[in-house]
């Protein structure tokens, strides 16, 4: 199945789509409240979709700080996990983000998922903390050139 990256602009239709599995993943599976899912960054975020069998199927938002890019909300539909939508997503939006001159990333992981976004290249650091409901940890990415981009 092919899939294909893009960046949509706010409120467009696919980033409504986005917005709309963002709720399916995070609010309604994860349970997180909706009132902590959605916030203003999303009004100046740079947001990326994944599109696979005609239909908005992952998503992700880069947030532009001074020190660093902030990786977030990173969501793929049930159905379409383990496929490498993920990891793709990541791999544009850095690409994105470097071809900009930015080379150092943040975010935070689900502690369960930070095996995954170790292949990716990112590191964590300091202590597990709660967000939405679930323990987290921060990561951190400064040569994503030389990360290992497999699964």
């Amino acid at each position: 199945m092919t899939t294909t990256i893009l960046i949509v602009p706010p409120f467009s239709t696919l980033c409504n789509a986005a917005f709309a599995l963002r709720r399916e993943v995070f609010v309604w599976e994860q349970k997180v409240p909706e009132a902590e899912e959605n916030d203003a960054d999303d009004l100046t975020a740079t947001h990326f979709v994944a599109i696979a069998a005609g239909e908005v199927v992952g998503t992700l938002r880069l947030l532009d700080k001074p020190e660093h890019i902030k990786i977030g909300r990173v969501a793929v539909r049930h159905a379409f996990r383990g496929q490498g939508i993920a990891k793709a997503m990541i791999h544009a939006a850095m690409a994105h983000a470097r071809q900009a001159g930015r080379n150092r990333f943040y975010l935070t992981a689900q502690s369960d998922k930070l095996g995954f976004y170790e292949r990716l290249g990112f590191a964590a650091f300091g202590p597990e903390f709660i967000d939405g409901g679930m323990p987290h940890r921060a990561m951190r990415s400064y040569d994503h050139e030389s990360a290992r981009l497999t699964d």
